[in-house]
């Protein structure tokens, strides 16, 4: 379950795969196109990926949370282009058999795409761009 894609993101349909008779909690993240970032009014974001790698990296960080905590399904989606504030960029979905391992596993997937995946994101504001890479100090 896991996919790069210039289309809109079905995070509904995500969501409802992990539904797993054995899940008692599933967390479902959405990374959201916010308005203003960096001090600055956002226009519009474009977010370039290398998709094969991505889904290999997606695959690997699946791996390490299913390693690292008793869950049951890890889901990641994530779109490239052009997107307007308010449309979704990011779709994380972890099902567990418990809450509590649920959101961690969680977190720790949306902090590990920042850190390691093939993503570049460029934020375009009234007053200029600039391509953003990983995680920055205003952003964790």
């Amino acid at each position: 379950m896991y996919f790069v894609t210039s289309e809109p993101l079905d995070a509904e349909s995500l969501t409802r795969s992990a539904m797993l008779e054995t899940s008692g909690a599933v967390i479902t993240f959405l990374g959201v196109v916010r308005r203003f970032s960096r001090g600055k009014r956002v226009e519009w974001l474009e977010y370039e990926a290398y998709p094969e790698m991505a889904v290999k990296t997606f695959a690997q960080i699946g791996d390490e949370v299913k390693s690292r905590w008793p869950v049951d399904f890890v889901g990641v989606l994530h779109r490239t282009g052009r997107m307007e504030v308010g449309d979704v960029s990011l779709v994380v979905v972890v099902g567990s058999p418990h809450r509590k391992e649920a959101y961690e596993a969680s977190q720790y997937c949306v902090d590990r795409l920042k850190e390691i995946a093939p993503i570049w994101k460029k934020e375009v504001w009234e007053v200029g761009e600039v391509w953003i890479e990983g995680r920055s100090e205003e952003h964790t």
